[in-house]
């Protein structure tokens, strides 16, 4: 099956936790202007409110508009009597994305996939329409990566979950990076060989901005494509950090069209800006003015 999704590869810097259980988190969160808003069945609600959220967050899709905000649902995991009626609700009203939590191999996600296509067809949306992401929670997760990434072609890409992950792994969350370290790499390397996006884990401590903003820039020169976020005040510092910045955007201006005149006459290695480049370096360059269109930063034809 070929997604039909145009969004599949949109820019998604910042990902926002949202209780679905709260009215109050569901009526105009697109005001802080995160890329995605990902509302959680899972973790976040009660195991009495299972019912008030899905009710909740249904109103709220089908009713209110997001604003071009990518709409994720978190939904629980397959290992409860509940994700079933999750993806029926996600799909009924009409949800971007669903979020599988504790991901650990490809056949969980094509069990996820199989029950989104029924529902797809029972309430009348276009098959293929909503997209999947895998949260990886453990270190079988994680080992399984690449599997997962590959598994279905509705899959936009994989998250880390670093406190579960480290509880399996039998540490704890630092501040430091280290612990998490090995699994974001592997993850980087694993989506990228699958053409999938990747996604950092969310960071707690909102009395160290700091450590934040270290964090973010850390997973920013990894290769991530955005973080999952639990608070308005970490989104323009995901967005500052993700963002090209003027310099670099005109440098990748400037390498695109010297290659593009280099190559024209033959001549395969040359400088810009004292540093040597070559053909290598087009495709970043490309990529660094994709993400600066993406981003509203830039508006030229290039």
């Amino acid at each position: 099956m070929t997604c039909i999704n145009p969004n599949k590869n949109r820019l998604r810097r910042s990902m926002m936790f949202l209780n679905a259980q709260k009215p109050s988190l569901l009526k105009d969160p697109y005001v802080y202007k995160a890329d995605s808003l990902m509302f959680d069945l899972e973790d976040a609600v009660a195991a009495s409110a299972k019912d008030t959220a899905r009710f909740s967050l249904y109103h709220a899709l089908t009713t209110l508009d997001y604003r071009g905000a990518e709409k994720v649902v978190r939904i629980n995991g397959l290992d409860t009597d509940l994700w079933e009626e999750d993806i029926r609700c996600v799909v009924a009203c009409g949800a971007d994305t669903i979020r599988i939590p504790k991901t650990e191999s490809a056949d969980m996600v094509k069990a996820v996939e199989e029950k989104v296509e029924a529902a797809e067809k029972e309430f009348g949306r276009p098959v293929g329409s909503t997209l999947l992401m895998a949260a990886l929670e453990s270190a079988r997760g994680v080992m399984n990566c690449y599997e997962i990434c590959k598994s279905s072609d509705r899959m936009i890409g994989v998250a880390l979950s670093g406190g579960d992950y480290t509880k399996d792994l039998h540490t704890t969350i630092t501040g430091t990076g280290v612990e998490l370290m090995g699994a974001r790499q592997h993850m980087v390397i694993a989506a990228r060989a699958a053409g999938v996006q990747c996604f950092d884990t969310v960071w707690t401590n909102l009395d160290d901005m700091e450590g934040f903003k270290k964090d973010v820039r850390t997973i920013k020169m990894m290769g991530f494509d955005g973080k999952s976020i639990i608070n308005p005040r970490q989104i323009d510092i995901v967005h500052e950090i993700f963002t090209p910045t003027r310099k670099e955007i005109i440098f990748a201006e400037k390498v695109i069209r010297e290659i593009d005149d280099k190559k024209a006459k033959g001549i395969g290695v040359f400088t810009v800006d004292g540093k040597m480049i070559d053909i290598a370096f087009y495709d970043g360059a490309k990529r660094t003015i994709a993400l600066a269109k993406a981003s509203g930063v830039y508006k030229g034809d290039l």
